[in-house]
């Protein structure tokens, strides 16, 4: 099953400008995805959508093939599902290389958990599902405790009196980690442009991840909580060794 890697990297961003670029213990956020991208023993190959030159000298530095990402699918409002479609019929038009199943990595993601690309391709070969995502848990920003305001007045979202998150149902969010996808959930995108989640599928499955193992940047205070996670990883690395 040949797999193929698409860093995205748009060089705008509506919350923190050049996010991707952003200095994180001595090095650019994108540069730890490149690195998870390499670690993987289940990617056949790996390239890098972009649209900006710095992150493209980057990438070429690391000997990764990149996709020029033309402008109308490097805005806030497309989605990823084209740019994805992009890339893959980008990387195939010379007959080189076919994708049997896309992975989505997204370069302001400089912390993951070790292994987890590889989980998720596993688990879209051993299941035959169209797509894997990884999920957190959502702990105390769970849906049954927020609230919508109407002016100051208060109105739970979820009527009830859950007061211990013990007593919560289980709920997930997306982490940003990974998603993995087949070919033909991939080819259903394109028919269903309307949908920017075709591209998913059907049969959507999830890996579970735990706080603290993806930190996705957004702002900068997810800066300064990479740079702890980091810190600590290469500290407990140093004493292993």
């Amino acid at each position: 099953m040949n797999m193929l890697a698409v860093i995205l990297a748009r060089a705008g961003s509506q919350g923190l400008k050049g996010k991707h670029l952003r200095p994180l213990c001595g090095r650019s956020v994108i540069e730890y995805t490149f690195d998870h991208a390499a670690q993987s023993r289940l990617l056949n190959k790996t390239v890098v959508s972009t649209d900006c030159g710095k992150i493209r000298e980057l990438a070429q530095a690391r000997s990764l093939q990149v996709i020029d990402r033309p402008a109308e699918l490097a805005t806030s409002w497309a989605s990823v599902q084209d740019a994805m479609l992009h890339a893959m019929d980008a990387v195939e038009s010379d007959g080189s290389f076919h994708a049997d199943g896309v992975v989505v990595l997204y370069g302001n993601v400089p912390v993951r958990e070790m292994g987890i690309i590889d989980r998720a391709v596993e688990m879209l070969r051993k299941t035959g599902c169209d797509s894997v995502r990884s999920f957190c848990p959502v702990g105390k920003w769970h849906p049954a405790w927020m609230c919508k305001l109407d002016g100051d007045r208060v109105e739970p979202l979820i009527p009830g009196s859950i007061h211990r998150r013990q007593d919560l149902a289980p709920m997930y969010l997306h982490d940003g980690a990974v998603v993995a996808v087949s070919r033909a959930s991939m080819l259903r995108g394109r028919e269903n442009r309307s949908d920017p989640h075709a591209f998913f599928g059907t049969d959507r499955r999830g890996i579970i991840t735990e706080a603290g193992q993806t930190v996705e940047i957004d702002e900068n205070r997810d800066l300064f909580l990479a740079e702890a996670i980091l810190r600590e990883t290469m500290s407990s690395q140093a004493r292993v060794a």
